[in-house]
């Protein structure tokens, strides 16, 4: 039987040839609103033999540089070809080819407790890349960063230190189960990884139309707060209040109104902006939903299309 060692020897060695470094230089302001630029690090892997490389969107959001350094030394300008800051994943076209691509998890058939290792390049250092080891802590998880809410998340103890971002996370077969994405400040051995199905997906959009198409019901809502019911004397303590319809959308053709609350979607209840989030992401541009809303005391029900999500949302107009 195969030592501990063996085991993460043998699965490292298997992918560590496809982890690229990558470095980038982004246009920071001082105190004194001066313009500096300033180095950054990160990490990514090789999806295509092309020269076509996955890492997460916040290691290269404005960049003005990116450049991509291989595991056998050669260094390549990075052209950024997409970026889905929802999912914080990113893809990169290097001009290369016969590139090392490591083999992918074909499910997602994840156990708690699975052996998970982290592989990254930091700092594009003499060695080669960097590697911890660890399990599987949970599977499913979601987590509210300032700019977006991510879901189906692994979570793993296998630590993903600065600059890890956007490397691979691989199972005892050195097969890629998972991106490192997040971690939590403070916390300890807490860090988290998008499955490797959904990213490659994604990765796949980026290639083909350099962004992501998502369903959307056109507006913009909040989650029902307990403040908001006694302000408003509202006859439900949970739900979504619209507070904007965008002019001329399915949305405001089908009747939403600005202070409708929906409570319920296709048969789903609806407590909070994420329960949406879910319940769309299930869908597609085009399919038709029904809502359940309540407007005052009483309540409706509609029916919409979900149009195409805007790469960023349209401003709330005046009330």
């Amino acid at each position: 039987m195969a030592s501990f060692d063996d085991i993460v020897v043998a699965a490292v060695e298997k992918v560590i040839p496809s982890v690229v470094n990558i470095s980038e230089v982004k246009l920071m302001r001082d105190a004194y609103l001066h313009v500096h630029p300033v180095p950054g690090v990160g990490s990514g892997f090789v999806i295509d033999e092309g020269g076509w490389i996955l890492t997460n969107a916040h290691v290269v959001l404005g960049s003005q540089e990116i450049k991509v350094s291989l595991e056998d030394g050669r260094t390549f300008p990075g052209e950024l070809r997409g970026i889905d800051t929802i999912m914080d994943l990113a893809v990169l076209h290097i001009d290369a080819s016969n590139l090392p691509v490591p083999e992918m998890a074909k499910d997602n058939n994840l156990k708690i407790g699975q052996m998970a290792i982290a592989i990254g390049s930091p700092l594009g250092l003499v060695g080669g890349p960097t590697v911890t080891a660890g399990v599987v802590s949970a599977l499913n998880r979601s987590i509210q960063t300032e700019a977006t809410f991510m879901e189906g998340l692994i979570q793993t103890d296998a630590a993903i230190n600065p600059g890890n971002s956007g490397g691979p996370l691989i199972n005892s077969e050195g097969v890629v189960i998972g991106i490192n994405s997040a971690i939590i400040p403070f916390a300890q051995g807490i860090g988290f990884a998008i499955p490797i199905q959904p990213a490659m997906w994604i990765a796949q959009q980026l290639r083909e139309h350099g962004e992501i198409i998502r369903p959307w019901i056109s507006m913009n809502a909040v989650d029902v707060n307990p403040k908001m019911v006694a302000y408003y004397k509202l006859p439900i303590e949970k739900g979504v209040m619209v507070t904007n319809v965008i002019p001329k959308s399915e949305a405001e053709k089908s009747g939403l109104r600005i202070g409708d609350i929906l409570v319920r979607m296709d048969d789903v209840e609806i407590n909070n902006v994420r329960d949406l989030i879910k319940v769309m992401n299930k869908r597609k541009v085009g399919d038709r939903v029904a809502m359940e809303l309540f407007r005052g005391k009483e309540k409706v029900s509609l029916k919409t299309v979900l149009e195409k999500a805007p790469s960023a949302m349209p401003k709330p107009r005046n009330r």
